[in-house]
């Protein structure tokens, strides 16, 4: 008795390494993203993590420590060189260094002795050592319609200034993002701990294999 043996249809042959090889082609484009992914991240989370810390250490840290004080600009009045949004730095110098031409920070004496940042435009030293000074915002056409009597020993000169750090304060008290911040950030910093500690083994893995 003879046995026949099925004779494989024209092309069938091909149909099962074509379709493995879509199989394998498929998973690629995944298996990229995710290790774009996997170095990606760390540094990522890295980056976030060195910019809170920095964040903290200028606007809580240093005025403690070296002294300065940081607020944010509200209006225009020193525009350009300070905007809206911008957070000043200022140092404390004795008032018998304050010169015309000078940008303090100081108490308005008028209406609610809110904090105002100008340009000093003129001083006056009195017998007792009192200094008044007149000041101008760099975008007002006049000079404030005060004089000001620097309280203490010591005025606030402005050293620096920080570019919408305070718009960014601003966003960070706001609920939705600060219940961001508050869950967010220990889960960045898990993800970054995990990928940290497996990284290592999967690299060895790899070399094995």
């Amino acid at each position: 008795m003879t046995a026949v043996l099925p004779v494989p249809r024209p092309g069938a042959a091909a149909e099962l390494p074509l379709a493995e090889d879509m199989r394998s082609t498929a998973g690629r484009p995944a298996g990229r993203a995710a290790q774009t992914l996997g170095r990606v991240a760390p540094w990522l989370v890295r980056g976030v993590m060195g910019l809170a810390v920095l964040a903290f250490l200028v606007l809580a840290v240093g005025p403690h420590v070296l002294g300065y004080r940081t607020m944010t600009m509200l209006t225009a009045s020193m525009a350009p060189e300070i905007e809206p949004g911008d957070v000043t730095m200022v140092t404390p110098i004795a008032i018998s260094e304050v010169t015309e031409g000078m940008v303090i920070a100081y108490h308005k004496p008028i209406d609610d002795r809110s904090l105002v940042t100008h340009r000093v435009v003129s001083v006056e030293t009195g017998s007792d050592g009192s200094v008044q000074v007149r000041t101008k915002g760099d975008a007002n056409e006049a000079i404030d319609p005060w004089i000001a009597s620097l309280q203490g020993d010591t005025a606030y000169e402005l050293r620096a200034v920080l570019p919408e750090v305070g718009h960014l304060i601003q966003a960070l008290r706001t609920p939705v993002i600060s219940q961001v911040l508050l869950y967010g950030a220990p889960a960045l910093l898990a993800g970054w701990l995990l990928l940290t500690i497996w990284r290592p083994i999967r690299d060895e893995n790899e070399d094995r294999a």
